[in-house]
Formats: C-alpha cells, sequence, structure tokens
C-alpha cells in the first residue's frame, strides 16, 4: 500500500497559496516585530499549513470485492441516520436513508459506492446549516447523483454541505459509467453523504459507528 501523503486536486491550489501567504506574513513579521511576535506567528502560521494539508490529504485506498451488490461507504466519518423515509425528488416512495457526516478531521474525497450507470447528477443551491441536522438533507446546498446498478437497481447518493462546506465538488456525469475505487467528489470542510436505498437492502452497519470511505461495507442491496 502507497503510504506516501497525497494531496487531493480539489487542494492543491489552497494549499499552494496558503503556503506563499504564509510565508509573505512571516517575512513581514520578522522585519516589523519582536523575536519573539515572529517565533509566534511561524508556530500558528505552521499548524494551519499543517491542517490545511491534513484537511485535504487524499489516502490510496483499494477495495477489492466480487459481489456487485455490496455497498461501499462513499465517505469518511460517522453513520448518523439509518431509517426508513419517504424520498419525494427521485424515487417518491418510501427508501432506506444511510447518512455519514463528516467532520472537518475526516477525509473529505467522495467514492461511488457501487458500480453502474449515472442516470442523473445536479446540483441545487440550499442554505448551510449543520450538516447533522435532519433538514440538511433537504435545505442544505446539495449535489445529487442517481446510479442505476447491473441489476436494475436504483440508488441516490447525496453531498450535502455543511454550517462551514462553502463548495461541493461533482465528478459525475449523467450517461458515464461510475467504478469501484474511484472518486465520485470533494466536499470542503464540515459536511454529509445521504444516501437512499431499496428499503430491503441489508444493512451491516449501525447508528454511531465510524466508517472509511472506500473501505467499509456498508451493506448489500437485494437482489431483484
Amino acid at each position: 500500500m502507497n503510504k506516501k501523503l497525497r494531496i487531493h486536486q480539489e487542494g492543491l491550489r489552497s494549499v499552494i497559496g496558503l503556503t506563499f501567504l504564509i510565508f509573505v506574513i512571516n517575512i513581514l513579521v520578522f522585519i516589523k516585530f519582536p523575536h519573539w511576535v515572529f517565533a509566534i506567528s511561524l508556530i500558528l502560521t505552521a499548524a494551519l499549513l499543517v491542517f490545511v494539508t491534513y484537511f485535504f490529504r487524499n489516502p490510496f485506498r483499494e477495495v477489492e470485492v466480487t459481489d456487485p451488490n455490496f455497498l461501499i461507504a462513499p465517505a469518511d466519518g460517522h453513520v448518523v441516520v439509518i431509517e426508513k423515509t419517504m424520498e419525494n425528488e427521485v424515487f417518491h416512495q418510501e427508501m432506506l436513508q444511510v447518512s455519514i457526516f463528516m467532520s472537518p478531521f475526516n477525509v473529505h474525497a467522495n467514492w461511488y459506492p457501487v458500480e453502474g450507470e449515472i442516470i442523473r447528477s445536479e446540483h441545487q443551491k440550499g442554505r448551510h446549516m449543520g450538516a447533522w441536522l435532519p433538514k440538511s438533507s433537504t435545505e442544505n446546498e446539495r449535489s445529487l447523483v442517481v446510479i442505476e446498478t447491473p441489476t436494475k437497481l436504483q440508488i441516490a447518493v447525496r453531498q450535502i454541505a455543511g454550517a462551514m462546506a462553502r463548495r461541493i465538488v461533482t465528478y459525475a456525469k449523467a450517461g458515464h459509467q461510475s467504478h469501484r475505487n474511484e472518486h465520485m467528489g470533494f466536499i470542503k470542510l464540515g459536511s454529509r453523504v445521504d444516501m437512499y436505498l431499496p428499503v430491503d437492502t441489508e444493512i451491516f452497519v449501525e447508528c454511531g459507528e465510524p466508517v472509511r470511505g472506500n473501505e467499509t461495507i456498508i451493506g448489500r442491496l437485494p437482489e431483484k
């Protein structure tokens, strides 16, 4: 396994820009202020750069499963919802909702949970409430991706912005294929990913359980 630190493509400009800004700030502080002020500035700005670099980390993960009905976690975080709910945007019927909340300390890359054909991908503007709140699924800024599996089952995946998240990136495009071990997108800062599944999906995780994107098996879709 490749253990080298990799920075996600969505964070390269941020890390490079912040590095340059920190360099300039510390040069000015060194010239204009006492050395003890420079030392404090150096420590604080270095801590900020470490956090930003850590936030945009892009770990190498590769899952190997033979069952096409297995659902792989699309994101790092904790499971905050497992419940039946009426899904009125895509399916207009009762679905099983599984939601994963990502804190600012989680990896924020998102992976495809299943292989199949992407039949819908769209972005919707909205509010920026805390991503752990139930209303965030329908009122926050979000992106929707609908995937049809090889067995003709359809699932929906929502990337949801949180109180601090201000940018959702979605690579999925309608008509393209989703593949395991590929990124579906990226969300900056705290956020959430919802999955809407057939109600008879077998779930292998529990509320409160930590999961790892593209590693943890969330459950198994029913045989059609």
